[in-house]
């Protein structure tokens, strides 16, 4: 019996605030703007507990406890609210927090909120508090930054498979052209690949269309234990499947750092709850904060051979009408990377892909399956959630 046939994990409603370089809005704000978002997406005025995904709100903002000014701000006050942290993987940890909370029978109905203000005068302070999730005695503490490290996969990559730099410039170039038609993207602005090929190196091989930026958002979600039932009858969504790994932190620790392991396991792990295959899935919203692990999620998930996750975008199946999309709404490249909260977009997303609701971001086929990856570090914690339209 598949995972998706025993009990129901649905999505019933969905928010988010548009991404920007920096909100007018505090955190505890930004938070509860988007959980009422949601709940009226979703129609209902309570929740049993609310789950936050955030990395930076105590470095940045120094303000920790945000699961009760949050709710309280939401004019929740008295629900249960707590806050996961995975570095980057922040907000897809919230709904894996979230999805469990159904599964287990002691919610029935959650609200999933990831936020992140990145916004500070000290750019440098921000380069450093994001290295805080690498491993801090081997890389951060000696000076690596996430564009140092993503640099020493892609390089690599190049090595061990002899291709040029060059290779990864449809990342970008379907990423800026996908956030063009998204309304809540930092980035208006389509590019050519001659204009990825033009642009400036920023460390080794990486572009600056090869990462993402710095930014402030927030999006949520409700889940349920029951289908939604809403006036303008859209389809039910069910997360049907829900993965979680971990790999050494620090590169240099793994025994094969393109292998991915850890996205794979995580992966399998979605795969086989929602009893599904590679072959199932319509489109991927994977965590493409630099090409290089764009690259790699595209394998180690099944969809491209080791050392052909390039060809894949080269190719131009990566795009809205291609074999398997991702970054439907911009992706973290060009919609934006609030770290804690991207995982939450990137649902808030499939949901409305899913629900015919994706506007000028609608794949051109019909979508009933939709992936959903949110990745911590460089691939050091990885969870993948399978979301089926019913």
């Amino acid at each position: 019996m598949k995972f998706s046939e025993k009990k129901g994990v649905y999505i019933t409603g969905s928010g988010q605030l548009k991404i920007e370089k920096s909100s007018g809005l505090s955190i505890r704000e930004m938070g509860a703007e988007a959980v009422k978002l949601a709940m009226t997406d979703a129609g209902i005025d309570k929740v049993d507990a609310i789950y936050l995904g955030n990395m930076l709100s105590g470095v940045l903002s120094n303000q920790q406890q945000l699961g009760p000014l949050v709710a309280t701000c939401a004019g929740l006050k008295g629900t249960e609210s707590v806050t996961l942290e995975a570095a980057c993987g922040s907000g897809g940890a919230a709904v894996r927090a979230g999805t469990m909370a159904i599964l287990s029978g002691l919610c029935d109905t959650v609200v999933v909120c990831g936020l992140e203000k990145m916004s500070h005068d000290d750019k440098d302070f921000i380069t450093r508090s994001i290295a805080t999730a690498s491993d801090w005695e081997s890389e951060g503490g000696k000076g690596e930054t996430f564009v140092t490290l993503n640099a020493k996969l892609m390089n690599m990559y190049i090595e061990k498979y002899r291709i040029s730099p060059d290779s990864f410039g449809m990342f970008g170039v379907n990423a800026h052209r996908n956030a063009n038609n998204n309304p809540n993207a930092l980035f208006h602005k389509e590019i050519s690949l001659e204009d990825y090929l033009h642009s400036k190196f920023i460390s080794g091989p990486v572009r600056i269309f090869d990462a993402s930026p710095v930014c402030d958002g927030a999006a949520a979600i409700v889940l349920s234990k029951y289908p939604s039932c809403h006036l303008d009858n859209r389809p039910s969504v069910k997360i049907t499947g829900s993965g979680a790994s971990t790999e050494f932190v620090g590169i240099g620790d793994r025994q094969n750092p393109l292998a991915a392991e850890g996205i794979r396991r995580s992966g399998e792990k979605a795969y086989a709850m929602a009893g599904i295959s590679p072959k199932n899935v319509d489109f991927f919203e994977l965590h493409d904060a630099y090409s290089i692990i764009s690259t790699l999620s595209l394998e180690a998930m099944g969809f491209a051979e080791q050392g052909k996750g390039w060809k894949l975008a080269a190719a131009g199946e990566i795009l809205p009408e291609g074999k398997i999309p991702i970054s439907t709404f911009g992706g973290l490249k060009a919609r934006g990377h609030a770290i804690g909260a991207s995982g939450v977009y990137q649902t808030v997303e499939a949901y409305l892909q899913l629900t015919d609701r994706a506007l000028g971001n609608k794949i051109k086929k019909e979508p009933r399956v939709g992936l959903v990856q949110s990745i911590g570090g460089t691939a050091s914690t990885t969870i993948t959630h399978v979301l089926e339209r019913e």
